[in-house]
């Protein structure tokens, strides 16, 4: 083979291998963000996956604002989010040239959630707001059987954290001795493990080692989500930079497909159809 022959091999064999790059990283999505929307996301990827073998999907978690900011920065494919973008958030995607596209993905209701060692069953609204800020402090203050109340808490990069304050606390502050978690399945094992402590998380995060209590005498169920009377309800959202396309497109469209609520659902989440 001459030099003319080998260079010209060299070339297309050196073409190929960036085109096989090239398609392999169109098959690869970051999806990173909500914690509370993160089983969705993972259990929705892994079966995504199964059924197409050349696409790679990593998922993680680190909050809501976490994932806002990596489609603001153009870290990730899809942002997860349990709350809406705010407007410094869409300001400084305008200026990097980003263009936000919000997909809700599904429903939840924020559970707030006691030590099943607690006698309390039901709270209203305005005691929610008065212990998450402070203004209570101790569960004899309600009608339980007494006793120091701790306060659980998202931190303030969860958009949890955010609709929380937003639905529950009048968009007041939590009370300063309030212990912040990373996610809401920290949240609940702090309150599984603590007698006296108080939490809120997502619908998806209810199990036995907690107790979810009645907000203005109404559980926090998918039924009540669905028809509105829970006080606590959201929609649940996935962000793209601008219409998604190609995987991401595929991707999404799977997860709001009836396949892909039936995750929702399974879940614990509230499917959208």
């Amino acid at each position: 083979m001459n030099i003319t022959k080998k260079a010209v091999f060299a070339a297309a064999f050196l073409a190929g291998i960036v085109s096989f790059a090239c398609a392999q990283a169109a098959d690869k999505i970051v999806i990173e963000g909500s914690t509370t929307v993160l089983p969705i996301a993972q259990k929705a990827a892994e079966i995504f996956m199964d059924k197409n073998p050349a696409v790679d999907i990593s998922v993680r978690g680190g909050g809501s604002g976490v994932g806002i900011a990596s489609i603001i920065d153009g870290s990730c494919d899809i942002g997860d989010a349990s709350r809406p973008m705010k407007d410094s958030e869409l300001q400084k995607a305008a200026d990097k040239g980003r263009d936000p596209k919000v997909h809700v993905v599904a429903m939840d209701g924020i559970a707030v959630i006691v030590n099943p060692s607690n006698n309390m069953n039901a709270l209203t609204k305005k005691q929610v707001r008065d212990i998450f800020t402070g203004a209570i402090n101790d569960w004899s203050e309600v009608g339980g059987s007494g006793g120091k109340i701790v306060a659980v808490s998202r931190d303030s990069s969860s958009g949890t954290y955010e609709a929380f304050g937003e639905l529950a606390l009048e968009k007041k502050k939590v009370r300063p001795d309030a212990l912040m978690q990373a996610s809401n399945q920290a949240v609940a094992s702090v309150v599984s493990k603590t007698p006296g402590a108080i939490g809120y998380v997502g619908l998806g995060y209810i199990t036995d080692s907690v107790k979810a209590v009645t907000i203005d005498g109404v559980v926090a169920s998918k039924e009540t989500v669905l028809s509105n009377k829970y006080p606590l309800s959201r929609p649940l959202f996935m962000y793209t930079n601008g219409e998604p396309k190609g995987t991401v497109k595929a991707f999404l469209d799977y997860v709001l497909s009836a396949e892909g609520q039936k995750i929702v659902d399974e879940e614990g989440f509230v499917a959208l159809k």
